[in-house]
Order: C-alpha cells, then sequence, then structure tokens
C-alpha cells in the first residue's frame, strides 16, 4: 500500500450508528501521532537547509578571501626576479638586464596562463569590435579592408571574458586617385 494510502482516515460511521469512542479516540490519536512525525520532519528540512546556507555562505566568503592565493603564489617568483634585476643594475651590462627581463617576462606570462589569462594579439586577422578597440584606419593595397594591420598594445582574456581589447589600426580601402 502507498504512504498516502495509508493516511486516508477510515469511512465515517453510518448516519444513526452510534460512534465509537475507542475508534475515534484511537484514530485521533494516529492522526495527532502523523502530525507530530510531519512536524519533525519538517523542523529537521528547516534546520538542514538554514545549514546548507551558511556552509555556503562560509565556502563563498573563503573563495572571496582566497581565490587569488594561487595566482599571487605565481607571482611571486616574478617579483623575486624583479628584485634581482634592481640590486644587479648597476654592475650588469644591458645584455645580460635584457635577457634578465625577457626571463621575468616569460615568468609573468607563464602565471597568467595558469590564471586563465590569455593574450588577444589579431595582427593580420579582420577587425571584431568585440575583442579589439580601433585607434586609426590606414589605407593599405595588400590587405584587405578591415583587417589589422599593428596591434598598438595587445588585448587580454580571462577564462574567455573580455579585460581589455586589443588596441589596433586597421586597413581601410586604398584610396583611389581622383578623375582628371
Amino acid at each position: 500500500m502507498s504512504g498516502i494510502e495509508s493516511e486516508r482516515p477510515e469511512a465515517a460511521p453510518e448516519v444513526g450508528a452510534s460512534p465509537d469512542p475507542s475508534a475515534a479516540d484511537a484514530r485521533l490519536a494516529e492522526a495527532q501521532a502523523r502530525a507530530e512525525g510531519h512536524r519533525s520532519d519538517f523542523l529537521r528540512a528547516i534546520a538542514e537547509l538554514e545549514n546548507v546556507r551558511k556552509r555556503s555562505a562560509r565556502e563563498v566568503d573563503a573563495a572571496r578571501q582566497y581565490g587569488v592565493e594561487k595566482f599571487a603564489a605565481d607571482l611571486l617568483p616574478v617579483a623575486d626576479t624583479l628584485a634581482l634585476a634592481l640590486e644587479s643594475a648597476g654592475t650588469a651590462d644591458a645584455a645580460t638586464l635584457a635577457q634578465g627581463q625577457e626571463a621575468t617576462l616569460r615568468l609573468l606570462l607563464k602565471a597568467f596562463e595558469r590564471a586563465g589569462l590569455a593574450v588577444v594579439d589579431p595582427e593580420g586577422q579582420p577587425f571584431d569590435p568585440a575583442l579589439h578597440e580601433a585607434m586609426a584606419m590606414q589605407p593599405a593595397a595588400d590587405v584587405p579592408p578591415h583587417t589589422v594591420l599593428k596591434v598598438v598594445q595587445p588585448g587580454w582574456v580571462l577564462n574567455g571574458r573580455l579585460l581589455r581589447p586589443a588596441r589596433v589600426l586597421v586597413s581601410t580601402s586604398p584610396e583611389t586617385p581622383a578623375a582628371s
């Protein structure tokens, strides 16, 4: 028998028949026990819901506080390398300093990559206003119109979301000479 059928009250006594007080008391006690069970289940569900809400709030707070911890740890070697570069700036030659800067940039780009940051470098690609910001337009005969000729400043994307558009020079069709 399903739970719904077992909770149905018994049929009412026939009209004119004398009610049995002990049967009525038994049915009342059974109904009160079921009601108390439902109340207890309800209170447990409310308490569990409150616990889930509090636990979620703690987890969101922890994610907010420590969400950049891994990224910060990835940036520490970059800071260390920059500090070494500053220490040796007075004694190192230009070629050594340039190599150090290249190594530091590689460390920084690797940290960006692990954090989900990607560079937007659209040189030679069609202009996309969703990812690029046109700084100027320049006539060009060797590329189709609306092609990125030069990247003035690369853009950045974080996990597929644009942080900064790439600033670019865009080609236009070469101007036709004036008719004489």
